[in-house]
C-alpha cells in the first residue's frame, strides 16, 4: 500500500515497445492486422456455415439481450464444470478468469496506446497516458495475480491430462492438436512472466515494479541463475518476440482449431433450449419419408451443428452414459465428434458422401449405436457447454425407421402399438382387467366429473407386476378420498418412447387419439402413474395439440400433497424398513421432481439410504429410449450395477432391505436385474405407492392373485 501512496504519475509506468524500436513496432503491428484478419475470416467462415443446416424447430434467438446475459452468468461462474468435480471447476475457473483477465489488460492497454495517446497527441498537443501512477501499479498488481491463476489452471489441467491420466480425457479423437492447445496455453502463460522478469531486471529492478510479484520474482531467479543487467537489456528483444509471435499465432489459429470452443461454447449457451431433451422437434407436416430425420449432414440443424463444433472433448458425458458403462457401443461424445470429423472432412474434400446412420458399418454412425441410447439425458445433464445430444440422435433414429432398419424388437412393439394402442399387442378390451381384483369400483372419467384424471399407462394396465402398483394407487386414492377417475379402454400408449425410437409419426397419431379421449372427460388436472407419459404430458403434448392445456403430475406429487394436508392418516412411523430410492430419469433428471417420492418414503417411516448416485446423478435402469423392447449383450446390465450399488456402497450396504422405485419401466428392469443379477434373496423391488399401501394398512383391499 506504501507503494501506491508514493506512486509519482511521471516515472510510475513501463515502457511498452521498450528495445523493440520502431521497425521491430511496424512489424508487430503488421502481424497483428494478419492474425486479427485471420481470425475474424475464420469466424465468419465458421459461423457462415452454420447457414447449410437445416433451420431449427425451436426459436433460439428470442429475447436475445436476455439469452446473453443468462449465458453470460453461466459461463462465468464455471457452474456447470463444478458439477461433480471440484478439481475440474477450479481447474476450468482459473484458466478462464485468468484468461479473460489478461485479454481485458491487453485490450486496456492497446486502447491506451493506438487510441487515448494518438487522441491526446494530435487533438490536444500534449500527448498522455492511463498506464501511469496507481492506475499502473493496481494494473501491475492484478495482471500479474490473475495471470498466475491462469498458469496454476492450466498447471492442474496438465496434471490431470498427463500425470492422473484422467480416464474421460482420453478417446479416439483426442489428438496432438489437444496437446498442442494445451502446451500453448502453458507457454504463453510462462512466456508472460519471463518476459516480464527480463524487463524488470534489465531495467534496474524499479522499487514500484514489486507489485509485478511474479515478473519480479522471475527477475531474481534469472539473476540467481548468473542473467546480468546488461545480458537482460540485450536478450529482452528476443524474449519479448518468441513471446509476441506465438501469441499472435494463437489469435490467427483460434477459428481452425480447438480454441475455437471459447466462441463456439458461449454461442451454444446462449441458443440453448432450456427444454431440451423433455421435449423433442417435430417433422414438418409436409415432408417426404426420404426427409425425415438425418440422411446428410446438411439435414442437421444449424444447432446441432453448433453443438458439433461446440463440444470440448472434456468427457463428461461419456462418463456418465450407462450404456457406455455397461458395454453398449455408444459413447455421447464419439457420435457429435464423429458427425463433425466428417463434415470437416467433407468439406475438405477428403472423403465421399456417405449415409449418416445405418446398419453395417458403411455410415457415419452404426445403427445398433444409437439403438444403445436409453434417452436418459445423462449426457445432457454433464455436459458443460449444453450440447443437446437427445436432438441429434432422435433425427438419426429417425432416418433408421423411416429406411426400415428399425431394431426388430422394437418394430414389433411398435406394431403392437399401432394395432391395438399398446406395446404388449394386448386387445383395447383388456385394460381395464387390472381393476376387477379390487374390492372397490374405479371411477370413469368419462361418465362422471373428476378433480384427477388418472392416466394408468401400459405396463400398470398390462404387466401383472405393474398391476400391483396400479391397484396399490388406486386404494390409496380410494382411501383418502382423491377425486379421479380413468379411461379404461378409451386410454392409448403415451408415445413418449414411441418418439424416442424414431417413430415420429405413430408419435403423433397417439397425441391426437388421447388428446381426443381426455376431451370427453370433465377434469381438472392430469395425474400419470409413469414418469415417461408426466414428461410427455407435460413438455410435448401442449407442442403438438393447443387445446390440450391441463396442469399434468406424477403420482408421487399428489400422494406428497396428500401427506401434507394430513388426508393419509398417518403418524409417520409405521413402516421400520430400510430402504434406498432410485430416481426414475424422467421424473428427476427430465423434470427436476426429486423430494416428492422421497417425502413420501420417509413418511411411511421407512429409513431411508441414499446410493451415492442419486438425484441428477441417478443412473438409468436401462429402459429409457426402447431399451425395454431390446435385447443387448452387457455385462453388467444397468440394472444389475443399480442393485450392487444400493447392496455395497450404501452406508448400510446388505442391510437394505427394499429398493424402491417410483416409475413402471424401472419395476420391470429392476426385478430382471435381481433375478438375473442374483439378487433375488438380497433385496425386495417395491414401488413408492406399494410402501404406502402397507403403511396405511390397507393390503387387505387389493386382491391379488398369487
Amino acid at each position: 500500500m506504501e507503494i501506491f501512496a508514493l506512486a509519482q504519475a511521471s516515472d510510475t509506468t513501463r515502457p511498452t515497445f521498450w528495445r523493440i524500436g520502431l521497425i521491430g513496432e511496424a512489424i508487430f503491428y503488421f502481424l497483428a492486422a494478419v492474425a486479427v484478419f485471420f481470425f475474424l475470416f475464420g469466424v465468419y467462415n465458421r459461423f457462415a456455415r452454420y447457414a447449410d443446416g437445416e433451420d431449427d424447430w425451436f426459436e433460439r434467438l428470442n429475447d436475445l439481450p436476455g439469452r446473453i446475459t443468462n449465458a453470460a452468468k453461466i459461463v462465468l461462474s464455471n457452474e456447470k464444470q463444478f458439477n461433480r468435480d471440484l478439481y475440474g471447476g477450479l481447474m476450468h475457473s482459473f484458466i478462464l478468469w485468468g484468461f479473460l483477465t489478461l485479454l481485458i489488460g491487453t485490450t486496456i492497454l492497446a486502447i491506451d496506446m493506438d487510441i487515448y495517446q494518438k487522441f491526446t497527441h494530435y487533438v490536444l498537443g500534449n500527448e498522455e497516458s492511463i498506464f501511469v501512477g496507481n492506475f499502473y501499479l493496481a494494473y501491475s498488481l492484478v495482471m500479474d495475480a490473475m495471470g498466475l491463476l491462469f498458469v496454476v489452471g492450466v498447471g492442474m489441467a496438465i496434471y490431470r491430462r498427463y500425470w492422473v491420466r484422467n480416464h474421460r480425457l482420453w478417446g479416439k479423437h483426442i489428438s496432438r492438436e489437444d496437446d498442442l492447445f494445451i502446451w500453448t496455453l502453458f507457454v504463453l502463460g510462462v512466456g508472460g512472466y519471463i518476459t516480464e522478469g527480463f524487463r524488470i531486471l534489465g531495467t534496474g529492478f524499479p522499487d514500484f515494479e514489486t507489485v509485478s510479484f511474479v515478473g519480479w520474482f522471475v527477475a531474481d531467479v534469472l539473476q540467481i541463475a548468473g542473467v546480468s543487467e546488461s545480458a537482460a537489456v540485450a536478450w529482452y528483444p528476443v524474449v519479448w518476440w518468441a513471446h509476441a509471435i506465438p501469441a499472435l499465432v494463437f489469435v490467427a489459429a483460434i477459428p481452425y482449431a480447438k480454441p475455437f470452443h471459447m466462441l463456439s461454447s458461449f454461442a451454444n449457451v446462449v441458443t440453448r433450449d432450456e427444454k431440451a431433451g423433455k421435449r423433442l422437434p417435430g417433422v414438418p407436416s409436409d415432408a417426404s419419408p426420404d426427409e425425415i430425420g438425418a440422411t446428410s449432414i446438411e439435414d442437421f440443424s444449424w444447432r446441432q451443428l453448433l453443438d458439433q463444433d461446440a463440444c470440448t472433448k472434456c468427457g463428461r458425458c461419456s462418463s456418465v452414459c450407462p450404456a457406455k458403462a455397461s458395454g453398449r457401443p455408444l459413447d455421447p461424445r464419439d457420435v457429435i465428434l464423429d458427425l463433425k470429423q466428417y463434415r470437416e472432412n467433407l468439406d475438405a474434400g477428403t472423403t465421399d458422401e456417405k449415409p449418416i446412420i445405418a446398419d453395417g458399418g458403411s455410415s457415419v454412425i452404426d445403427s445398433r449405436t444409437m439403438e444403445s441410447c436409453m434417452s436418459c439425458m445423462a449426457c445432457m445433464d454433464a455436459c458443460p457447454v449444453d450440447i443437446e445430444h437427445l436432438t441429434s440422435f432422435t433425427d438419426m433414429n429417425r432416418r433408421l425407421t423411416e429406411s426400415g432398419q428399425m431394431d426388430a424388437n422394437v418394430q414389433d412393439a411398435m406394431m403392437n402399438v399401432f394395432q391395438n394402442g399398446n406395446a404388449f399387442g394386448d386387445p383395447e378390451r383388456r385394460r381395464p382387467e387390472w381393476t376387477e381384483e379390487l374390492d372397490f369400483e374405479i371411477p370413469d372419467a368419462r361418465d362422471e366429473d373428476v378433480e384427477f384424471l388418472w392416466y394408468v399407462g401400459d405396463y400398470p394396465s398390462y404387466d401383472e407386476r405393474n398391476r400391483r402398483v396400479a391397484r396399490s394407487l388406486a386404494t390409496i386414492f380410494h382411501e383418502t378420498g382423491v377425486s379421479y377417475g380413468i379411461l379404461y379402454e378409451e386410454e392409448r400408449n403415451d408415445g413418449n418412447d414411441v418418439r424416442r425410437v424414431g417413430e415420429e409419426g405413430l408419435y403423433e397419431m397417439l397425441v391426437e387419439d388421447n388428446v381426443a379421449a381426455f376431451e370427453q372427460c370433465d377434469f381438472d388436472k392430469l395425474v400419470c402413474t409413469d414418469p415417461h407419459s408426466y414428461n410427455t404430458f407435460k413438455n410435448e403434448y401442449p407442442e403438438m395439440a393447443e387445446e390440450f392445456d391441463a396442469p399434468v403430475y406424477h403420482y408421487t406429487q399428489v400422494v406428497e400433497e396428500l401427506f401434507r394436508s394430513g388426508r393419509t392418516g398417518l403418524s409417520g412411523n409405521e413402516l421400520d424398513y430400510t430402504v434406498t430410492y432410485h430416481d426414475p430419469c424422467h421424473l428427476g433428471r427430465y423434470n427436476d421432481e426429486y423430494e416428492a417420492p422421497r417425502e413420501i418414503v420417509k413418511g411411511t417411516g421407512c429409513t431411508l439410504d441414499e446410493m451415492p448416485r442419486n438425484r441428477a446423478n441417478s443412473f438409468c435402469c436401462g429402459g429409457g429410449g426402447g431399451g425395454l423392447w431390446m435385447d443387448f449383450e452387457e455385462d453388467p446390465k444397468p440394472s444389475e450395477e443399480r442393485i450392487r450399488e444400493a447392496l455395497e456402497d450404501t452406508d448400510a450396504a446388505s442391510g437394505v432391505e427394499k429398493f424402491v422405485v417410483a416409475c413402471p419401466m424401472c419395476m420391470t428392469m429392476y426385478e430382471d436385474g435381481r433375478k438375473t443379477g442374483g439378487y433375488e434373496e438380497d433385496i425386495e423391488v417395491v414401488d413408492v405407492a406399494e410402501l404406502m399401501v402397507e403403511a396405511l394398512g390397507a393390503e387387505d383391499r387389493i386382491k391379488v392373485s398369487a
